[in-house]
């Protein structure tokens, strides 16, 4: 079994940190966020971060290159290290291997594996293989290529599949396991020491997501009076919070407001197809996913019922 020390541990946070990458305490040899230990949907508010804002706060939210809190968490215990995606910058493409009794598709080649997946997309558009930048190998033989983000055109996201077999991409939203953790008992090393590269053009066309279609208004039902005003206030504030949210707080900016308005749905003072339509709009014209938006708004809304509140009107 692998067994790296609390101090090694501590050194590959920090070392990660001193490139402009924001680190986050990972589950000993685990691939998982030690902290917060539960989802949106289950904050209490128990948990000192989230107490301390009156909100959840995830892992990408307590990503940090600060070199204090950085040394208290790997004072716990012997934390693995993740790198926040998003706020470091980074966009990952993670070329894993195939696992027991995965067929490979014929694109996959002799060698079946993302890799060779990755070697054939980039032959068919006539693009050199972007090797040259920072790489890991990770726990199960698989490589994570590490790129700079454009610094224009859309925010990333993650993307699962969407280059082709068993390629995966993490960018805002997503996180990878730091060089010198260990997983399962599998250590992460790196395969090549360099500066990250720009993200290729091409790739960055490949993993922008596809617009939207021209969006109609959404007319939400007020009422008349102090209710149509309180309500008119309380979603202004909602969206404005949506639209003013920095990067890596999107989606608990979201949760919050869709728990806000979901207390006013489930009172019955706003409809809920309505309401949920303004929260994904705005979400995506921030460059949320629509799929996950919807999920949050969906976590928002349930939590929410939880503390109907009505309107007089």
């Amino acid at each position: 079994m692998n067994i790296v020390s609390k101090a090694a541990l501590c050194r590959v946070a920090l070392d990660a940190a001193a490139r402009g990458w924001h680190v986050f305490p990972l589950r000993h040899n685990d691939k998982r966020p030690a902290f917060p230990d539960h989802a949106a949907e289950h904050c209490t508010g128990r948990d000192p971060r989230c107490r301390a804002v009156g909100t959840h706060v995830g892992w990408e939210a307590r990503a940090t290159t600060d070199p204090d809190r950085i040394t208290r968490a790997w004072r716990i215990t012997s934390f693995n290290v993740g790198i926040a995606c998003g706020p470091s910058g980074l966009v990952v493409v993670d070329l894993d291997v195939p696992k027991p009794g995965q067929t490979p598709p014929p694109e996959a080649g002799p060698c079946g594996d993302g890799d060779a997946v990755f070697a054939g997309m980039c032959h068919r558009a006539g693009q050199p293989y972007p090797a040259d930048t920072y790489a890991v190998t990770t726990g199960r033989g698989g490589t994570h290529l590490y790129y700079r983000h454009p610094d224009t055109g859309p925010q990333l996201r993650n993307t699962a599949g969407l280059l082709g077999w068993l390629i995966d991409t993490r960018a805002h939203g997503g996180y990878v396991v730091a060089a010198g953790s260990v997983a399962g008992s599998y250590p992460y090393t790196v395969a090549r020491d360099a500066d990250p590269a720009p993200l290729p053009a091409w790739l960055a066309d490949r993993l922008t997501p596809t617009p939207l279609p021209p969006q109609q208004p959404v007319a939400v039902e007020l009422g008349t009076g102090r209710q149509a005003a309180y309500l008119d206030a309380a979603i202004g504030h909602s969206l404005d919070a949506i639209a003013a949210a920095p990067d890596g707080t999107l989606n608990r900016t979201l949760y919050g407001a869709a728990v806000a308005l979901g207390q006013l749905v489930a009172g019955g003072a706003l409809d809920a197809a309505d309401t949920e339509e303004l929260l994904l709009r705005a979400a995506v014209a921030k460059g949320h996913p629509v799929a996950g938006a919807r999920r949050t708004i969906h976590s928002g809304f349930r939590a929410g019922a939880n503390r109907p509140r009505s309107v007089a009107a």
